[in-house]
C-alpha cells in the first residue's frame, strides 16, 4: 500500500476515536444537565457539541504537543505502533461504553499508545517524564474536582441559606446552562487535542513529502495544522451529538442524587480543573475530573448520599483503563509484526 494511503487511514482511524471519544464522554458533559432535568437529552448534546466545538478558539494545542511527542519517543512512535495505539483504545472505550462504565477515553489512548510502544520497542521507547505527569494526575484530577466540587458547594449553601426552596431552583436552573457550557468547553478544549496528538505523531513519522502535502513544517513540530484542529474538534462534537446514554446514567443518577444547584457546583468544580489542566499542556481525564467534582458535591449532603458501591466500580475501570489498553494495542502491534507491517 503507498504511503499517502497508509497515513489517510490512520488519520480516519484517529478521527474514528475521536467520534468514539464523544460518544464515550458526552456524559461527562451533559449528565448532570440531563439528570436535573434542565435540558432534555436532545438539547443537552447539542449545546455540548456546541461548545465542544468552539473551544478550539480558546485554548492553545499544549496538550496535543504532549501526546503527540511527550509520551513515545518519535523514534518509536513508527506508523504501525500508532494505529495499534489508537485500535487498544477503541476496543476498551467501546467495551467500557456497553457496560455503561465512565472509564477515561485519555487514558485508554496514553495506555494503547504506549502499550504498542513497548511492545515494538521496549520500556526504552517510552518518555518517562511525560508519563509520569499523566499518572500523577490520574490522581490529582479526581481529587482536584473532588474539592472544588465540595467547596463550591458549600459556598453556594452559605450565599442561599436564606434564599426560598423555589428561589434557589429557579436560579440554578439558570445557572446551569452557563456551568454546562463552562465544562464542555473544557472537555473539548482538553480531550479533542489528544486525537490531534495522535495525528501529530503521525505526520511526524511520515516522510518529507506527505508531510509537505498535508501543511505540516517539522521544524515547527509543535504547531498542529488547521485542518487537523478543526477535524478532532468536529468529530468529538459529532461523537456528542449521539449521546453516550448508558453512560450518562450512571453519572447522573446512579452515584448521587442531583438538583440544579448540585450540577451548576459540580460543573463549574469540574471546568476550572480542566481549563487548568489545559493551559499547563496536562492531558487529563475529563471523566475522573467531573466524577471527583459530583462525588465532592454529593458529600456535602452526608456520606450516605453518595453510593460508594457504584462509585467504587468506577473507581475499578479507572484502575484498569491504561494496562488493558495497552494490553490489546500489543497485540494488535504483534500482528502488524507478524504480517510484516513495522
Amino acid at each position: 500500500m503507498s504511503e499517502p494511503f497508509v497515513v489517510g487511514a490512520i488519520v480516519l482511524v484517529a478521527l474514528v476515536f475521536d467520534f468514539i471519544n464523544g460518544l464515550h464522554d458526552a456524559a461527562n458533559s451533559i449528565a448532570t444537565v440531563v439528570s436535573t432535568r434542565v435540558l432534555s437529552p436532545k438539547m443537552a448534546v447539542v449545546w455540548a457539541a456546541f461548545f465542544n466545538f468552539v473551544a478550539f478558539l480558546v485554548f492553545h494545542t499544549a496538550v496535543a504537543s504532549t501526546i503527540g511527542k511527550g509520551v513515545v519517543h518519535k523514534e518509536y512512535a513508527t506508523l504501525p505502533v500508532v494505529t495499534a495505539g489508537l485500535v487498544g483504545a477503541i476496543v476498551w472505550n467501546v467495551f467500557t461504553w456497553w457496560l455503561g462504565l465512565p472509564s477515561s477515553s485519555s487514558h485508554a489512548l496514553v495506555g494503547g499508545f504506549a502499550g504498542a510502544a513497548i511492545a515494538h520497542g521496549g520500556a526504552k521507547a517510552l518518555v518517562g517524564a511525560g508519563l509520569l505527569k499523566i499518572g500523577i494526575f490520574i490522581f490529582v484530577a479526581p481529587l482536584l474536582g473532588l474539592v472544588i466540587g465540595l467547596l463550591l458547594m458549600v459556598a453556594t449553601y452559605w450565599t442561599v441559606r436564606r434564599w426560598p426552596p423555589s428561589r434557589v431552583s429557579r436560579t440554578f436552573r439558570r445557572l446551569q446552562l452557563v456551568s454546562a457550557a463552562a465544562y464542555s468547553l473544557g472537555h473539548g478544549g482538553n480531550d479533542a487535542q489528544k486525537t490531534m496528538g495522535i495525528i501529530l505523531a503521525v505526520l511526524i513519522a511520515s516522510s518529507s513529502s506527505i508531510q509537505s502535502s498535508l501543511g505540516f513544517d517539522p521544524a515547527h513540530a509543535s504547531h498542529i495544522p488547521l485542518w487537523v484542529v478543526l477535524a478532532c474538534h468536529a468529530a468529538m462534537g459529532l461523537g456528542t451529538l449521539m449521546g453516550g446514554w448508558r453512560i450518562v446514567k450512571t453519572m447522573g443518577q446512579k452515584i448521587c442524587k442531583l438538583q440544579p444547584v448540585h450540577g451548576f457546583a459540580a460543573e463549574t468544580g469540574g471546568a476550572l480543573c480542566l481549563y487548568g489542566a489545559t493551559f499547563l499542556g496536562i492531558p487529563v481525564s475529563t471523566t475522573h475530573t467531573i466524577t471527583g467534582a459530583i462525588v465532592g458535591v454529593g458529600s456535602t449532603r452526608g456520606l450516605n448520599a453518595v453510593k460508594w458501591g457504584v462509585a467504587t466500580q468506577v473507581v475499578w475501570a479507572w484502575v484498569l483503563t491504561i494496562p488493558a489498553a495497552a494490553a490489546v494495542a500489543a497485540g494488535v502491534w504483534g500482528l502488524f509484526h507478524v504480517a510484516g507491517w513495522r
